[in-house]
């Protein structure tokens, strides 16, 4: 027997304000259909003014508590996954414990970009391994509408806002790819890449929050081969093959990132959950975000083998293999 992270909830927010691509077009050189053959995007959430990460953040929490029936005061650990907290310091998590009503436990936030959410899972699956945590929200939270360049047609197009949570809980299985739960997960990091996607700020050098800056193609290119590379791994760590996997659920970067990775994995798109259209880049948040759409919408079941992965800034990059 074994103590395996359960996911016993899923949950989202998506603030109000849409803003569609023909919308853009007004204010940058751009337009629908160039945005759409190069991403798949049409549309995006952008937070309300006044609006935080840790708003965001809150609301997709209670909801994913709501489905798993479990009061905020139960929750032993609560990870914010984000690149656009509220300040400096505190952790965003802190005052989204506040805001939730967790009186307990521990709260703090990790940074890994677009990677923050496996990153966070990853940890958290591994506090309630060893025991040091029963019960865990896991939130990838973010406002990439503060840190754009809304001139830089490149990068501004591309994000929006949002936020997906998760509620894992620790149960005892036998041990085996066919028992439910987070069954591995693989991080990887690469700082030899660190500028070629960034932000050109911050406390210690600047003193400024900075604009996000992207080399477009490279990040393209590093993207599907560290994907396919990383899928690869949790398939061979588990003795499954593609054929095993009933959903993909991957950080929703680019339509032809994730038409890349699929293809050279050779998975079908059918298979994989794609909100990128409606959501754009929502950095951490997109995974959790399209988990809880699929389950929502019934697409996931229970029982189904998700294949869930990212590839961030620094570069990062990583993928879990959970049983929901």
């Amino acid at each position: 027997m074994m103590l395996r992270s359960h996911i016993v909830g899923c949950g989202s927010y998506l603030p109000s304000r849409i803003v569609t691509n023909r919308e853009l077009a007004a204010t940058v050189d751009t337009s629908d259909d160039w945005i759409v053959e190069r991403t798949g995007i049409r549309q995006r959430h952008i937070a309300a003014e006044g609006e935080n990460t840790s708003d965001l953040a809150a609301a997709a929490a209670l909801n994913a508590l709501e489905m798993a029936e479990i009061k905020p005061a139960d929750v032993d650990l609560l990870i914010v996954a984000t690149a656009t907290p509220d300040n400096t310091f505190p952790a965003t998590a802190a005052r989204v414990q506040q805001r939730i009503g967790m009186t307990g436990g521990f709260a703090f936030d990790i940074q890994a970009v677009c990677s923050g959410f496996i990153y966070a899972l990853s940890v958290a699956d591994n506090f309630i391994k060893s025991g040091q945590a029963r019960t865990a929200v896991v939130i990838g939270a973010e406002t990439f509408s503060r840190i754009l360049d809304w001139t830089d047609r490149g990068t501004c197009v591309l994000f929006g806002d949002g936020a997906g949570a998760v509620v894992l809980r620790g149960a005892m299985e036998k041990g085996g790819n066919t028992d439910r739960g987070v069954l591995s997960t693989h991080l990887h990091s690469d700082g030899r890449h660190y500028d070629l996607l960034k932000v050109d700020g911050g406390p210690s050098s600047s003193q400024t929050v900075g604009h996000l800056r992207m080399e477009g193609r490279e990040v393209f290119r590093h993207a599907v081969v560290n994907l396919a590379e990383v899928v690869r791994e949790a398939l061979s760590a588990n003795d499954l093959t593609a054929a095993d996997i009933d959903w993909v659920v991957p950080h929703q970067a680019n339509r032809r990132i994730l038409e890349g990775t699929a293809k050279k994995l050779g998975f079908p798109m059918e298979r994989m959950v794609v909100t990128v259209e409606r959501h754009a880049n929502t950095s951490a948040a997109s995974i959790p975000l399209a988990l809880a759409e699929a389950v929502s919408d019934g697409r996931i079941k229970r029982g189904d083998l998700l294949l869930l992965e990212a590839m961030g800034g620094g570069f990062t990059w990583g993928s879990a293999l959970a049983r929901f």
